[in-house]
């Protein structure tokens, strides 16, 4: 028997070059895969990395200013009725500096026994020791700093204030930052897309969409502080002793370059 088959024709004939021409369209279209995903790949690898800046001056919204006062002696009901007298005279200070009521909250009377310290050791000078502290939080730092130039008047009373600086410790807060967010990192994004764009432009490309960005953090500083490379990230010089602020944001954001 012919095992050609009718017309001498091989039956495995046509399935073997259909198989063959599968095998070839596949590889083919891997080949034209592979291609574009090293293309792409490529493409990836090719992008910048820029920063965008944003510094604004603003003044700041809310002083506090705790003031100490301290007296000591063996006799505890005299430290204290002195201790008592030195309170009246700061809450006469400030009134008289238009402090309200609604802006001053007195702390809790500290009182220290130099004997019931079993670790004390020698004990030498006055046995009691009589603290208070009267903090003023107001949202008017004009007010709050020109009284805080006027602090000899208390000493002049006898009454020695506690504080790391000449205005007896006030501090300013800026508290609407939440308020600047939003138009800092618009404004940071848009620098950062110009600068891209410059890049580019020098390097004979386009510049794409995001690979990835970064916010940045946001710092308070003095106003005069002079920020470096190095504080980009936030931190620094909080600037308490300055009702003048510097709020500062650097957005990083990556770019894709495209031809």
């Amino acid at each position: 028997m012919d095992s050609t088959g009718v017309g001498g024709r091989n039956p495995w004939l046509v399935p073997a070059a259909v198989l063959g021409g599968c095998m070839l369209l596949g590889l083919v279209l891997g080949g034209w895969l592979l291609g574009s995903q090293i293309k792409d790949i490529k493409l990836a690898d090719r992008y910048v990395t820029v920063k965008g800046l944003v510094e604004r001056t603003v003044k700041s919204d809310m002083a506090i200013w705790p003031v100490s006062f301290k007296e000591t002696g063996n006799d505890l009901s005299q430290v204290f009725a002195k201790s008592e007298t030195d309170k009246a005279a700061v809450l006469k200070f400030f009134a008289a500096q238009g402090v309200t009521p609604q802006e001053i909250s007195v702390g809790q009377i500290q009182v220290t026994d130099k004997l019931a310290n079993e670790y004390g050791g020698n004990v030498t000078g006055p046995r009691y020791i009589v603290q208070q502290t009267v903090t003023v939080q107001s949202g008017d730092v004009d007010k709050i700093a020109k009284s805080g130039e006027k602090t000899a008047e208390l000493v002049q009373a006898g009454i020695v204030v506690g504080g790391n600086n000449g205005q007896g410790g006030i501090r300013y807060k800026f508290n609407g930052l939440n308020a600047l967010k939003p138009d800092m990192i618009t404004e940071a994004t848009r620098n950062a897309r110009s600068s891209a764009d410059r890049f580019a432009a020098d390097s004979g490309s386009q510049v794409g969409s995001i690979r990835s960005a970064s916010q940045g953090v946001f710092s308070i500083s003095a106003a005069d502080n002079v920020s470096t490379a190095a504080d980009e990230g936030g931190g620094g010089d909080s600037g308490d002793s300055s009702i003048m602020k510097k709020v500062r944001v650097v957005a990083t954001v990556d770019y894709y370059l495209v031809r």
